[in-house]
């Protein structure tokens, strides 16, 4: 099978598109490139999709590679008929593969190698044939110093039996499809863990059973969860008996001497052998569908969160606060570069709440201070509320801000190279600020795993968790677009593209020579090539620049198209650009071409009604009810604001200005099936909930949400 059949088999997409796809990613096109400035190559693909044919190619050439390497192996053994490579070479899934060569496998010392080097192999053909009529007598004839008696040449040739049983590729199916329709999946605590404090969170799994097949993701990940920190047993069983009859019906044809131990062979190589083996291959299974479903949970969840609402480029005084240690305070300009630090002491032991006062009053004036973020860890309520009773001169906005993460960035080699003089605590108070600006530029530099708003997401395969986790951050970024003369190291290496080392150098190129005032000037950056470049310049922003189309998603491969209209218009650039009334009359059919297409036509027409606007939109102001202070404060039927802190397939979590978040189970979002969290809430969305019940000694809340 070529690959290009293949991956139209798993994504039913056009042969062109994905051909056109296909070379495109040969060319090492990336996907936000693709998908915004190919559109006619791909017939109008999407990230998505186009994300898909990445994936199965990826899966193709590594069953290819598979291919390869059996094929060897056989060739090597003298093994290689010419029905096994056709066999080995149509393929089309890696399991299906493995079964092909398990019969050719090199093993370990098994039960059925031992009885073959004893010579006990065409014992063990003859019971096979089911013809052989008296069987001690024949199974005498095998005895030797090793296999003394006739009981032990008969159990020598079960073994190996069982082990033809165990490499047939019609047997392992049908255990396969009794597994994957019937599987249960049971736990039981261990007696001595009962009791065990840290246990208590997974008591609802002490005594469980489910269908394997129908196991929500986030379940499963937990029952996994507390088997591996030893609380319970897990265990996968299916229908033994019937299983085990549906076996002999195809393996025994007759009812002579040779029938009971073929039966035993068939009892051995499922227990001993077919079981084991293929409940962990489910197993495996149902964890990759798991892990696929947790991984998918956290990249919405951080796009969500990454795109979330700026405030821009205002003058933010940011407050990391604390009861003991104090409150660390940083004032940052409009572009986010510190330019003061201070820490005020206004909670308990030391209780200086009117010096306090005092000097975030003098630091808002002397500083210019537009907005304040207070971050939303301990001791947030009390500062929110000692800063709300300040009178500014001017007027002030003041936001709650998550600091999710915002320790590992402070400790981090980024922020200590952005912070050389500067500890830790000033480096989270900055990192606060700067959120509220702009969350994607600040939230790049952290490692998305840190920010927390996934399930399970240290249980999951961490390969495709940080892949599918750096594409989502990737798109965000690209979407966004990035402002080359003022973005960082981390910012820019997601760009379309560039990567960790071009975005160094073009760091230290815009250091030593000063703001880029051109897109062409990117070019000047040492080792960023012309693919580089043309992966890149439509994603980067040149602000105040000489060409007005530097400061779009226009690529610097369509200006001259853009020149062309600008001179049948008659007008300049600057002119028409962010007219509306005049781009809408531009007749596109007559700018068509072989390369060019609608598609890229109305792409260009829609950035040139708004170039360089942010597509997010703007951070709100929001309040927590100020009586609510402790989970103690809460009341059954209390309707509370509250902000999406993050979202499961089970339902959302909800920030209501306490320590502990609250649960709007996905049964509490809507009157009607909910299918998909996401279409009813998205992270740090501001919302209304009820409180249905709250368990003070486990720390629970459960929510409704209130429409």
């Amino acid at each position: 099978m070529q690959i290009l059949q293949y991956i139209i088999q798993q994504t039913q997409l056009s042969s062109k598109s994905v051909a056109n796809t296909i070379s495109l990613l040969n060319e090492d096109a990336t996907i936000p490139f693709i998908s915004r400035y190919r559109k006619e190559m791909t017939g109008n693909l999407d990230e998505v999709q186009v994300g898909e044919i990445v994936k199965f190619k990826e899966v193709f050439e590594v069953l290819e590679k598979r291919k390869k390497t059996i094929l060897k192996a056989l060739e090597e053994q003298h093994v290689l008929t010419d029905d096994l490579a056709q066999k080995v070479t149509t393929a089309s899934h890696l399991i299906t593969l493995e079964d092909l060569y398990l019969p050719f496998k090199k093993k370990r010392k098994t039960k059925a190698e031992t009885a073959r080097l004893q010579g006990l192999e065409p014992l063990a053909k003859m019971m096979m044939s089911q013809r052989v009529n008296d069987l001690e007598h024949t199974a005498s004839k095998y005895t030797s110093n090793e296999v003394t008696t006739i009981e032990d040449a008969l159990e020598g040739a079960r073994f190996i039996i069982a082990e033809w049983i165990n490499e047939r590729t019609d047997i392992r199916g049908n255990i396969r499809r009794e597994l994957e329709r019937h599987a249960t999946i049971s736990s039981k605590v261990i007696k001595s863990k009962i009791e065990d404090e840290k246990a208590q969170k997974f008591k609802d799994y002490f005594d469980w059973s489910e269908s394997l097949s129908r196991i929500p993701s986030h379940r499963f990940l937990a029952i996994l969860r507390a088997e591996s920190e030893g609380f319970i047993r897990v265990k996968i069983a299916i229908d033994a008996e019937r299983a085990l009859q549906k076996m002999e019906e195809r393996i025994i044809r007759s009812q002579n001497e040779c029938a009971p131990h073929i039966e035993l062979a068939i009892k051995d190589a499922f227990k001993r052998l077919l079981f084991p083996s293929l409940s962990n291959e489910r197993l495996l299974i149902a964890k990759e569908k798991a892990d696929e479903d947790a991984i998918t949970v956290f990249s919405k969840n951080l796009k969500q969160l990454l795109l979330g609402a700026p405030l821009g480029e205002k003058r933010i005084l940011a407050v990391d606060p604390g009861f003991r240690s104090g409150c660390k305070i940083v004032c940052l300009n409009e572009q986010g570069d510190l330019e003061h630090n201070d820490t005020i002491f206004p909670h308990a032991p030391q209780n200086q709440s009117t010096e306090a006062i005092q000097k975030i009053s003098f630091l808002v004036d002397a500083h210019k201070i537009e907005a304040i973020a207070i971050g939303n860890g301990t001791a947030s309520r009390e500062t929110e509320q000692l800063i709300k009773k300040i009178e500014f001169k001017n007027p002030v906005a003041i936001f709650v801000v998550s600091e999710a993460g915002a320790s590992i960035y402070s400790a981090s080699k980024i922020a200590r190279e952005e912070f050389p003089n500067y500890d830790v605590t000033v480096r989270g108070a900055v990192s606060i600020g700067r959120r509220l600006q702009d969350p994607l530029a600040e939230l790049v530099k952290i490692d998305a795993k840190s920010i927390g708003v996934g399930q399970y997401q240290h249980d999951v395969d961490q390969t495709k968790l940080k892949k599918s986790l750096d594409t989502t951050v990737e798109s965000c970024v690209n979407t966004i677009g990035v402002n080359i003369n003022t973005a960082s190291e981390s910012l820019l290496s997601y760009v379309s593209g560039i990567g960790p080392k071009l975005a160094e150098n073009i760091v230290n190129y815009r250091n030593e020579n000063g703001s880029f005032t051109s897109r062409i000037a990117i070019k000047k950056v040492p080792r960023l090539g012309g693919k580089a470049y043309e992966q890149a310049a439509g994603f980067l922003r040149i602000k105040n620049g000489k060409n007005p189309l530097d400061d779009s998603a226009v690529h610097p491969e369509s200006y001259s198209l853009v020149d062309k209209i600008a001179q049948d218009l008659k007008k300049n650039i600057s002119e028409f650009i962010g007219n509306k009334e005049v781009l809408q009359k531009i007749n596109l059919q007559k700018y068509t071409s072989s390369t060019i297409g609608l598609p890229t036509l109305q792409d260009i027409i829609s950035e040139l009604e708004k170039p360089g606007v942010d597509p997010r939109a703007k951070a709100k102001v929001f309040s927590f009810d100020a009586t609510i202070t402790t989970i103690s404060d809460l009341r059954i039927g209390q309707i509370l604001p509250g902000i999406v802190n993050n979202i499961t397939n089970f339902g959302c979590f909800v920030d209501i200005g306490i320590k502990e978040s609250g649960l709007i189970h996905v049964s509490n979002l809507s009157d009607t099936f909910v299918k998909d969290v996401n279409a009813i809430v998205i992270l740090q969305q501001q919302i209304s909930v009820k409180v249905l019940e709250v368990d003070v000694v486990r720390k629970r809340i459960q929510l409704a949400l209130v429409k």
